[in-house]
């Protein structure tokens, strides 16, 4: 069964980042799942699932327009350290999650002083022209809630 709109997809991933490094990657866990057509993944990423089937292996390369964005130079903001949630001690270019009217996002550290920290809210991929694996494990047809609601729901998806 194609990929195409309304259809739950899982799969396995790793991405590399312009140098070759990886970056993430799912093979250890439980596969990522989708629903396709409702923006739940990078734009690039589901274009390039569009048509393809279970049992498909491909590489992409997404550029930034298609994939986190440019990187914002005036995205430095700061924050008291109380409301950085990830570790004890703070230190230049770690990776803290924040509460925001948005909901919890990633922002690396960029400065930390005594009360306050510096953190830049770029995506921390962003501005970065990525290179996925991709190996598509499993397609369905979403059933009526997963659509109402616009995401994936049970393993690999959202819990209620």
């Amino acid at each position: 069964m194609p990929i195409e709109k309304n259809q739950v997809v899982l799969f396995h991933y790793s991405v590399r980042d312009e140098q070759g490094n990886e970056v993430e990657n799912s093979r250890g866990g439980e596969p990522n799942a989708y629903l396709h057509g409702h923006g739940g993944i990078i734009r690039g990423l589901e274009e390039a699932l569009e048509g393809r089937e279970a049992g498909d292996t491909f590489s992409i390369t997404v550029t930034p327009d298609k994939a986190y964005g440019a990187r914002k130079p005036d995205a430095i903001q700061r924050v008291p350290i109380k409301h950085l949630v990830g570790a004890k001690r703070w230190k230049p270019g770690m990776i803290a999650q924040v509460q925001t009217e948005q909901g919890p996002r990633h922002v690396m550290v960029a400065k930390v002083g005594h009360k306050f920290a510096d953190v830049d809210t770029n995506h921390p991929m962003a501005g970065k022209t990525l290179t996925f694996d991709i190996e598509i494990m499993d397609v369905r047809a979403a059933d009526a809630d997963e659509i109402a609601h616009g995401h994936v729901h049970g393993p690999g998806g959202h819990h209620h």
